[in-house]
C-alpha cells in the first residue's frame, strides 16, 4: 500500500469491470474506512466503526449466554515467552513486528506486539490454575492486533487490526473439543443470523491449521467475485501451550496434569465479508441486523415543510425508536431528495421512508427497499409494526439470495482438468475428492492457486474415488476455492 493517500472516488467502479476496484470505492465512498499516512494500516471511519459496534454487541451477548467473561492481556510479549512454543513462532515469525527501543534507552529483551496472545495469556493461566477446582477458565478479549502484512486490503488484511480472542483451559480433552466446536457454532450463527452471511463449517487441513493448534475448524464464506472468505476459526490447542508454559494442575485423582487449552477469533474482516456477500453496483447492502441506521427518513422539502411534513417525520421516528428500530432523520437543507436517495443508497440502508405533503394528506409514507429497490405505499396507522416485519423480510431475503449465489457457483469434479478449466474464471467451491496428502495440496495450489478451504462436517467419504492431483486413493471430497 501506498503511502501517497489516494483521492476519493466520485463514482463506484461496477463490480463486472473490476472488483477489486469497486470494494475500495465503496469502503471509502460509504465513509466506512480511509486510508492512514501509517503503512499498511487504515482507519475506521464512524459508520464503519458503528457496524463493528453492532457485531461486537451480536457476539458478545453469545459469549456470555455460553459462559465466556472479558478480561484484558499487555499489547506487548517478550521475546523469550513468545519462544517457548516452537511451532507458534516459526507460524509466526514472518510477521511479527519487535519492539527494540523504549524512550532513549534500547531493551534488555526485544517485545513482540502481539500477533495473537496464546503467549502472555498462557503464562497467566499458569499463575492462577491450581487444581481441577480452577477450571475451566472461559475468557475473551476485545482487542487490537498487528501482523506485519505485505499486502494490506482494507477491513481485509491490515497490518494492524480489531478483533476478539478467545482463549479457554479445561481439564479433558473431550472438554476442550467440546469448547472448540462449540465456539465455532457460535460464529456460524452469528454470520448466518446477523450478517445473513450463510457459511460452511469444517475441519482446515494439517498444512492450513494455526500455528501450534491440534485441530483448526473454520467458517468460509463466498463473496460475489467467486472468492472465499475465512470468516472465522477456532482451534483445539490440546496441550501444546500447556506445555511450552507450564499450565499444571492437581486432578481429582491426585496427579499432575496438563490442561487442554482453545482459541477462537472473529476480526473486523467479517466488515469485508458483509459488503462483498451483499453489496451492488450501486453501492453497500447492509443487513438490517448491523446498519447502523435501519431506517432512513427524508422528508420531501416542499412549501413550509420544515412545520407540516417535519414534525410529522420527527413523530414517526419516535414511535419506530420506540419499538427499537434505529432511525435517522436526513432533513438537511444542502442536498436534494433525490442526492439523498443515491447517498443512503450508497450507505446500504436497508429501507429509506420517505415523507411528503401530499404524504400527510394520505395519511401514508413511501417506504423503498435497499435490497429490491422495491416501493410501497404504507398507511402511517401501524408502521412500527409494518417496518419491523420489512426489515425481517430483508434480513431473511439477504441470506437467501447469498445461500442462493453460493449454491450456483458450487460446483463437483472428479477431474483435475475440469478442476483447472473452473478455477480460470470467478470459480465458486469446487468439491473434488482428495488423498488427504499435502504434496498433492500444495501442487494444487500452485497449478491454480485454489486452496482447500475446510473438510465440511457431515462431508460425504470418497471411497472408490481417485484423487484429483495424483490420482490415488481419495480418502474425502474437500472444498477447494481461490480466497481472500
Amino acid at each position: 500500500m501506498s503511502t501517497e493517500i489516494p483521492d476519493l472516488p466520485t463514482e463506484i467502479t461496477p463490480q463486472s469491470q473490476d472488483f477489486g476496484r469497486w470494494y475500495i470505492d465503496v469502503v471509502r465512498r460509504a465513509e466506512l474506512a480511509d486510508y492512514s499516512p501509517v503503512k499498511g494500516c487504515m482507519v475506521i471511519r464512524p459508520y464503519g466503526y458503528a457496524i463493528w459496534e453492532l457485531m461486537q454487541q451480536g457476539l458478545d451477548r453469545r459469549f456470555k449466554a455460553t459462559g465466556h467473561v472479558n478480561a484484558y492481556f499487555p499489547l506487548f510479549i517478550p521475546e523469550s515467552l513468545l519462544m517457548r512454543e516452537a511451532e507458534h513462532v516459526e507460524g509466526f515469525a514472518p510477521q511479527v513486528a519487535w519492539v527494540t527501543q523504549g524512550g532513549n534507552e534500547e531493551l534488555e529483551e526485544r517485545l513482540v506486539i502481539r500477533p495473537t496472545s496464546e503467549t502472555i495469556i498462557g503464562t497467566m493461566y499458569a499463575k492462577w490454575v491450581q487444581s481441577w477446582r480452577d477450571l475451566p477458565i472461559l475468557i475473551n478479549q476485545w482487542a487490537n492486533v498487528v501482523r506485519w502484512e505485505k499486502v494490506t486490503r482494507l477491513f481485509l488484511r491490515t497490518t494492524e487490526f480489531l478483533w476478539q480472542e478467545g482463549h479457554t483451559a479445561h481439564e479433558t480433552a473431550e472438554e476442550a473439543q467440546e469448547e472448540t466446536l462449540r465456539m465455532l457454532g457460535v460464529y456460524k450463527d452469528f454470520a448466518e443470523n446477523d450478517l445473513a452471511m450463510p457459511v460452511m463449517d469444517g475441519e482446515k487441513t494439517e498444512s492450513e491449521k494455526f500455528a501450534g493448534a491440534v485441530k483448526t475448524y473454520s467458517i468460509e464464506a463466498l463473496m460475489r467475485d467467486g472468492r472465499a472468505l475465512q470468516a472465522g476459526t477456532s482451534h483445539n490447542l490440546g496441550q501444546n501451550f500447556s506445555k511450552s508454559y507450564e499450565i499444571k494442575f492437581q486432578a481429582r485423582d491426585k496427579s499432575v496434569q496438563y490442561v487442554h487449552t482453545t482459541s477462537w477469533g472473529v476480526s473486523t474482516r467479517m466488515i469485508g465479508g458483509v459488503i462483498m456477500t451483499h453489496g451492488d453496483d450501486g453501492g453497500l447492502i447492509l443487513p438490517p441486523k448491523v446498519a447502523p441506521y435501519q431506517v432512513v427518513m427524508v422528508p420531501i422539502p416542499r412549501g413550509n415543510w420544515r412545520e407540516t411534513v417535519l414534525p410529522k417525520a420527527q413523530q414517526l421516528r419516535d414511535a419506530l425508536v420506540a419499538r427499537g428500530i434505529r432511525v435517522h432523520i436526513d432533513d438537511r437543507d444542502s442536498q436534494t431528495p433525490g442526492w439523498k436517495f443515491n447517498e443512503w443508497e450508497l450507505r446500504g440502508v436497508p429501507l429509506r421512508l420517505e415523507i411528503g405533503p401530499k404524504d400527510l394528506e394520505k395519511s401514508q409514507v413511501v417506504l423503498a427497499r435497499r435490497d429490491t429497490r422495491e416501493k410501497s405505499f404504507v398507511p402511517m396507522e401501524g408502521l412500527a409494526g409494518h417496518v419491523e416485519q420489512l426489515l425481517a423480510a430483508i434480513q431473511q431475503s439477504l441470506f437467501d439470495r447469498a445461500a442462493q449465489f453460493r449454491q450456483e457457483h458450487t460446483s463437483r469434479t472428479d477431474s483435475y482438468d475440469e478442476f483447472t478449466q473452473i478455477m480460470d474464471g470467478r470459480p465458486g467451491f469446487v468439491i473434488s475428492p482428495w488423498c488427504g496428502s499435502a504434496a498433492c495440496e500444495a501442487a494444487i495450489k500452485t497449478e491454480t492457486q485454489a486452496t482447500i478451504r475446510n473438510i465440511p462436517f457431515g462431508s460425504e467419504p470418497a471411497t472408490g474415488k481417485a484423487c484429483i492431483r495424483c490420482g490415488g486413493a481419495a480418502t474425502v471430497h474437500a472444498w477447494f476455492a481461490k480466497s481472500y
